[in-house]
């Protein structure tokens, strides 16, 4: 799932760039470092060494973007179009209990 998220960054870096709240500076590289963010947390997952580590980080890295997604439902921002003709507020019905997910399983199969 990281990877797949992280392949995201590069392929729809312009609507994730407009997901960041205003005060965000360098939005485009911040899109970049999260994405390989995902991709170094996904191989620390498979390392036994680094596998609490990864998950620590990545369940915090997981809260830090959640206002992301927030902002883009406000925003009614289409990440993968690049446009302000997303589902908005809906968005979050499915974003936040996914994200509480992601966080759960993190935490059973990382800690």
């Amino acid at each position: 799932m990281l990877l797949f998220t992280a392949i995201g960054h590069l392929k729809f870096s312009k609507g994730m760039t407009m997901m960041m709240p205003g005060f965000i500076p360098f939005k485009k590289e911040m899109v970049y470092t999260t994405g390989l963010i995902e991709i170094l947390a996904s191989i620390g997952l498979l390392i036994p060494a680094y596998r609490h580590l990864a998950s620590v980080l990545l369940i915090i890295f997981f809260i830090l973007i959640l206002p992301a997604n927030i902002n883009a439902a406000i925003k009614k921002i289409d990440y993968q179009k690049g446009t302000y003709q997303g589902n908005g507020i809906n968005y979050l019905w499915f974003r936040v209990p996914l994200q509480v997910l992601f966080i759960l399983w993190v935490w059973y199969f990382g800690m």
